[in-house]
């Protein structure tokens, strides 16, 4: 079996005697006739690896025949001189391995029968109300069929429950597509860095930084890249990236390379003029210690708040070094002092989604245990904002640095570590490309 089939085998067995609908993502529209770039349903795409809107997924375990069932666009000559080649029937069965396909103008007759000897129904109310309505009439049509005898779904779970869980495991494979974002992103930080200058605008460098991940393999960016200079750098989420670079500012780029719908996230900062000013400096230093002391925490049996942890005191005793925090560093963080400079987690899981699938805490709402094969961002920082009681010459300031972790049985892998990060470093390599220009 590929690797799909493998996955719908073990989706299967988790089901039971349960039903699931997974659906494709709808085409959305950007502007009048014009659509966005399409881009798969994560859940979809992993049990399928099918990139084709308009298509559903129906599982049935309890089924002796059409236990996977795929339902999409036939094959459509015209549609196809105009939009490009479609899997159609035939390639779901022999292509992408399923049990049996059918146009997707069928699901709507032949659903009902599918949930048929089933009494609970996965699938994900409120995402779509076309297919909602199609779904809630299947079910409705299946309970009045065994009105005199037989099952038909009688509750609601949200497939997220069961395939999430598995997703927030990567395997080898998966990895080894992870690997290959986090290089298509080397390639580009480096550029980005290679190419600052004072007096670049924002967009330039993102331009430059995302022409060299789909240089590298890359078929997209994994979201909004942010590149945020001066005080941009201090608002968290910035990617308006309309501004020009000033001398003597840093800049903050948070993007990250998209590979076989597997996504990367990296932040980096680094000063326009390369060269960090004392100040800069030492923010830089604290971030960079508190990044690797979360890194240290990334390991199987560890709870996954212990990275978060590990980096809000580094942080904190870093602030009250430089004087911007005062008092006892367990005060400080038990009361969230830190939180004026430090305001977000550490951290998250990343995947097919940048902000990847899976809970972090437990049943007993505790975090639970990390565990080999799940992937993390971690990326502390510190944020000096314009309108803080601080002095003037710490304002403005900005520093993330965030790369993608892999537990492991061992140490932690970072798959990023060869984006650079160390101070000497990143001066060594900021503007070189610009200076050679000149």
């Amino acid at each position: 079996m590929n690797l799909y089939a493998r996955r719908r085998a073990d989706f299967v067995r988790a089901l039971g005697d349960a039903v699931a609908v997974i659906p494709a993502a709808r085409h959305a529209v950007r502007s009048n006739d014009s659509e966005y770039e399409y881009r798969q349903n994560s859940d979809f795409y992993y049990l399928t690896g099918l990139k084709e809107p308009d298509a559903v997924l129906v599982i049935a375990p309890h089924r002796e025949k059409e236990r996977t069932v795929l339902f999409l666009r036939p094959r459509d000559r015209t549609a196809e001189i105009w939009n490009g080649k479609r899997v159609g029937v035939e390639g779901a069965v022999g292509d992408f391995g399923m049990e049996t396909a059918y146009p997707i103008e069928e699901l709507e007759t032949r659903l009902p029968d599918l949930l048929l000897g089933s009494t609970t129904l996965h699938y994900g109310l409120g995402n779509d109300e076309r297919l909602d309505r199609l779904v809630l009439d299947a079910v409705k049509a299946a309970r009045h069929t065994v009105r005199r005898g037989g099952k038909a779904p009688l509750s609601f779970i949200e497939p997220g429950s069961l395939l999430h869980e598995m997703r927030l495991v990567k395997t080898p494979d998966e990895i080894a597509i992870m690997r290959r974002a986090a290089e298509a992103s080397r390639a580009g930080h480096e550029a980005g860095m290679r190419a600052t200058r004072p007096g670049m605008w924002e967009y330039e460098l993102e331009a430059i930084m995302e022409y060299r991940y789909r240089m590298a393999g890359a078929q997209d960016i994994a979201y909004s890249s942010i590149v945020a200079g001066g005080a941009n750098a201090t608002v968290l989420h910035y990617n308006t990236n309309r501004e020009q670079l000033q001398d003597g500012d840093l800049v903050l780029v948070d993007s990250g390379a998209e590979v076989d719908v597997y996504a990367s996230d990296v932040t980096r900062t680094w000063p326009v003029n390369g060269r960090f000013s004392s100040e800069q400096r030492a923010i830089y230093d604290i971030v960079l210690r508190a990044q690797k002391a979360g890194i240290e925490h990334v390991r199987a049996g560890r709870a996954f708040n212990a990275y978060h942890d590990a980096a809000v005191r580094t942080i904190t005793e870093g602030l009250v070094d430089v004087g911007l925090l005062k008092g006892s560093i367990d005060e400080l963080i038990e009361t969230n002092k830190f939180f004026e400079f430090y305001p977000h987690r550490t951290g998250h899981w990343i995947g097919l989604d940048v902000h990847d699938v899976g809970r972090y805490k437990d049943a007993d709402d505790a975090y639970r245990a990390l565990a080999p094969g799940m992937v993390m961002t971690v990326e502390p920082g510190i944020y000096v904002q314009q309108d803080l009681d601080v002095p003037e010459r710490w304002k403005g300031i900005g520093v993330r640095i965030e790369d993608d972790v892999l537990c492991t049985s061992g140490d932690p892998d970072v798959l990023t570590a060869a984006i650079p990060k160390e101070i000497d470093e990143v001066e060594a390599l900021v503007g070189k490309d610009a200076l050679a220009a000149v």
